[in-house]
């Protein structure tokens, strides 16, 4: 089995991070292949980011065809609707995966997020899913994306006071960590807070696993359809679909 998981941005050494979370919980028999687009922002933080990611986004599902599944590694959801469309293979985004395996552990949960520019994005997410209910609060923590891989950053105990507070405000029963920067770490404030700790890149390689080997495919019929054949002028003409 083949797993392609995508970084929507150009930061190699994020995505470096992303595989090693993913091959951390990967069967032996999965390979995964984690990539970046060549252009495109060097971080996602909000709704003018998140436009000029999605080509090259795009663009590396088309390059890595051999994949069994993709995986969009921004909590964001960037793009995943898109995706979804060009290939009748899996494709799970970060973020929703993280939001359906808390909902099967806790009866609530609460996102914790990086800037509070993502806060409207993911509720918004969590609204179209139908998490919305048992979502009990969204909350950043003020670190930039790029910020979580500095070693002088205080931002383990930045996010370790905001879980606190979740837990004694927000009566939170599992908490989801609302970017792929944080996949390191999970394990460590699960083991702190002794309460589930989610993080989206596990959860999606798990989910997509399953899928594989239950041989389902993306529907076809309604949103999910292939993209109509057309012309598209200027600099997007390479993506016709074809």
């Amino acid at each position: 089995m083949i797993i392609c998981v995508i970084n929507p941005n150009t930061t190699e050494t994020m995505t470096n991070t992303i595989k090693m979370a993913a091959e951390n919980v990967a069967a032996s028999t999965t390979k995964i292949v984690a990539t970046n687009p060549k252009s495109g922002p060097e971080s996602i933080e909000g709704y003018y980011d998140e436009v000029f990611c999605i080509p090259g986004l795009i663009e590396e599902v088309y390059i890595n065809k051999e994949a069994d599944a993709y995986i969009i590694a921004c909590f964001d959801d960037t793009g995943l609707e898109a995706v979804r469309t060009i290939t009748n293979k899996p494709v799970l985004g970060i973020g929703d995966s993280a939001f359906h395996i808390a909902s099967c552990l806790a009866g609530t949960f609460s996102v914790i997020t990086t800037l509070e520019v993502s806060v409207p994005i993911l509720k918004n997410n969590l609204l179209k899913r139908g998490f919305d209910r048992i979502c009990v609060n969204v909350s950043s923590v003020n670190i930039p994306v790029l910020d979580l891989e500095k070693e002088s950053s205080d931002a383990v105990s930045i996010i370790e006071n905001e879980i606190a507070r979740s837990i004694n405000d927000d009566k939170a029963e599992a908490i989801v960590l609302g970017c792929a920067g944080m996949a390191d770490f999970a394990d460590k404030l699960e083991q702190k807070f002794s309460i589930p700790i989610i993080e989206g890149v596990s959860a999606s390689v798990i989910l997509a696993e399953g899928l594989v080997r239950m041989k389902k495919n993306t529907s076809k019929v309604g949103g999910y359809s292939y993209p109509r054949l057309k012309e598209y002028a200027g600099t997007f003409k390479d993506f016709e679909f074809k």
